[in-house]
Order: structure tokens, then sequence, then C-alpha cells
């Protein structure tokens, strides 16, 4: 991961156990800018989808001879809280699972600073068998890692 990208993870707030939100430092690029002078609408969910891919990245493991491993989003939900404009600094996109069940998992998302809170957001994610087209069952090193950001309240 280069400089531009910048990945960390931390503690969830109040949290002691092992469990935290997944944490992504993303810039704010000036392609991302629309005419009204901010981050358009629809480029935050690149934002989501750079932080969801580095988040998962450790799961990419293909076992031998096994399925090839996939995930496709089922639905997606936004909630934009307030205009970003552009800028020298990363905006941090953290997200946590809030839910695991033996084929999907949801996510909750938060695109923010230390002043401020820009988009809240919400996905549904079905582990999908690539080679087969289907879905698929986790695995329990997917959920095992899945569980390090289940973050319940």
């Amino acid at each position: 991961m280069t400089d531009f990208h910048r990945q960390t993870t931390c503690q969830a707030p109040g949290d002691t156990g092992t469990a935290g939100r997944f944490v992504f430092e993303r810039p704010v690029r000036f392609a991302d800018i629309d005419n009204l002078g901010h981050v358009n609408n629809v480029r935050f969910f690149d934002y989501l989808e750079d932080a969801r891919v580095a988040m998962f990245h450790p799961m990419r493991r293909r076992e031998s001879g096994g399925a090839r491993p996939g995930m496709v989003v089922a639905r997606h939900e936004i909630d934009y809280r307030r205009a970003l404009d552009f800028r020298i600094e990363p905006v941090r996109v953290e997200l946590w699972v809030t839910e695991i069940t033996s084929v999907r998992f949801n996510l909750a998302y938060e695109i923010r600073d230390d002043d401020a809170l820009y988009v809240e957001a919400r996905s549904v994610m079905v582990a999908y068998d690539v080679d087969n087209a289907r879905p698929r069952r986790l695995g329990q090193d997917e959920i095992a890692h899945l569980k390090r950001f289940l973050v319940t309240s």
C-alpha cells in the first residue's frame, strides 16, 4: 500500500475486545469533484469500495482445489450528511461488520475526519462462488476475519 492509500485498524470506542473498526484513509482526488465544487454523490461509492477491498484483502487467499471465493454487493444504502470539498488531507473511511450469517454479512461505514461526518452507509454482502456463479457459504477463515471487525451496539 502506498502512502497515497493508507490503511489502519483501530478499536471501536469503548471496546475492550479484539473487534474494532477497519480504518482506511482515502485521498479526495480532483476527479471526484463535481461542478458544485464538492465530491459527487456517486463517487462516495468508490470510497466505500476502496475501503472494503482493503479490508477484505487478507481474505482473498484461494484454497487449492476449492471454489474461487468472491463477494458481491446485494444492497447499498447511503446517507449524505455534509458536503466534502476538495482538500489535500485524506478522509477516513471507517467500516465494521454488524451481522454475520452463513452466506452473508452486513457492513456499516462512516466517511469522516476529526471534525465532520460526511457519509453514513450500509451494505449487505453475499459470499459468492465465482467459478460456478452462485452464492456460497462463508468459510471459517472468512468468518474469523469478519469477526475481527464485528461491532454490535
